[in-house]
């Protein structure tokens, strides 16, 4: 027992708040008075305990946040801390010193503690997707991350165009009692082609919030849907020679939008073509067609044309018809003859005349057969 002299009043350090609470953000008010006889020497605030107690706030320092209620009072020693944040959480001491010899200060008593919690919201939620595009049909991993949010307990949704997902992992860290807590969610997506109007949502509730905070990614910035191609001829193959035909290249439901279409004729490109404009598709792929015109002379018979697209920046594809003629004109001397080599078989005067005779021959054969029996 501590007194000042004999017949004094004992000294009290009086701290009423068992436990505060309060938003970050806010100012937290810290009651504190002495009464009694009190040695000389001055009224401190520490926080925490041991090796790792922090001076708070006494009447000769500087502190920005802190400041004294009642400025001059020799009992109440009330302090206000402006602006709190989670790491202002603790257990918070007033404490009476005792000025020694020599100028020291002693601990002489000290209040009860008042534990302070400091609610922190959590941050805007940040959600991350693959560093590289991924096609339909393979699944691929997001992550939803928020800090700065105490208390512990949160919840966190995934959504799929407004459809509830199963997430895989949900992690809030540290483990152990902290100031604050981050959180660290991941769901898995299997990407379908329609998904270039797709948004996933990443969506935290926490009991500092009136109302959940979101956070959306749109699966166009991941998606790759390759184009699916289709050459066709008009009029359709094969086409008498020296007529004009129009091979066309549609590029059927593709995403990104970036593409790059050429044309080859026997394995050589040829910068002739003709594109029509891009047009965009109900579930945001994209269609791209081009035309080239050709005339169907003698040499290009059986000529291969090429379609080739490199589509964002991936391996090129391509698709192919080949220039069929249906009938070629004749050689000097020559009766006209036909592409088709069966139809040049049967339409020829030669194979006629020896069908001719092999018939007769058998003929004459069976009736040598007959009059020699009858003999």
């Amino acid at each position: 027992m501590h007194r000042d002299g004999s017949g004094a009043q004992e000294l009290q350090v009086l701290q009423p708040q068992g436990a505060v609470s309060v938003s970050a953000g806010e100012t937290l008010t810290l009651t504190c008075s002495v009464t009694g006889a009190a040695p000389v020497g001055p009224v401190k605030w520490l926080k925490g305990s041991g090796s790792d107690r922090q001076l708070v706030y006494e009447q000769t320092g500087s502190f920005p946040r802190v400041t004294r209620a009642e400025i001059g009072s020799n009992t109440d020693y009330t302090i206000r801390i402006s602006d709190t944040r989670p790491a202002d959480a603790g257990v918070y001491r007033c404490v009476k010193f005792q000025r020694m010899y020599g100028g020291a200060d002693q601990e002489y008593k000290s209040g009860n503690g008042t534990a302070v919690s400091v609610s922190g919201e959590p941050s805007a939620p940040s959600v991350s997707g693959p560093r590289s595009r991924a096609e339909p049909g393979h699944t691929v991993n997001f992550t939803c991350t928020s800090g700065g949010f105490s208390p512990k307990d949160i919840t966190v949704t995934w959504l799929k165009n407004g459809t509830k997902l199963p997430e895989l992992q949900t992690r809030v860290s540290p483990e152990q009692e902290s100031v604050s807590y981050s959180v660290s969610s991941t769901v898995g997506v299997s990407l379908a082609a329609g998904d270039a109007r797709s948004q996933l949502t990443c969506r935290i509730q926490h009991s500092t919030l009136s109302a959940p905070l979101q956070g959306t990614y749109n699966l166009s910035d991941v998606l790759r849907v390759p184009p699916r191609l289709r050459v066709a001829t008009d009029p359709p193959l094969p086409v008498t020679v020296n007529k004009s035909v129009t091979f066309t290249c549609s590029a059927q439901q593709f995403y990104p939008q970036n593409v790059r279409l050429t044309w080859l004729e026997n394995g050589n490109e040829t910068d002739r073509g003709k594109s029509s404009p891009l047009a965009e598709n109900p579930d945001g792929t994209y269609t791209l067609q081009s035309s080239l015109e050709v005339n169907a002379a003698e040499q290009r018979n059986h000529s291969v044309f090429t379609c080739r697209v490199v589509h964002d920046s991936q391996p090129p594809v391509s698709a192919s018809e080949m220039l069929k003629i249906s009938q070629l004109p004749a050689e000097p001397g020559k009766e006209p003859t036909s592409s088709n080599p069966a139809q040049s078989v049967f339409s020829s005067p030669a194979l006629w005349i020896g069908i001719f005779l092999e018939k007769m021959l058998v003929a004459a054969f069976l009736l040598f057969l007959f009059w020699r029996s009858k003999g």
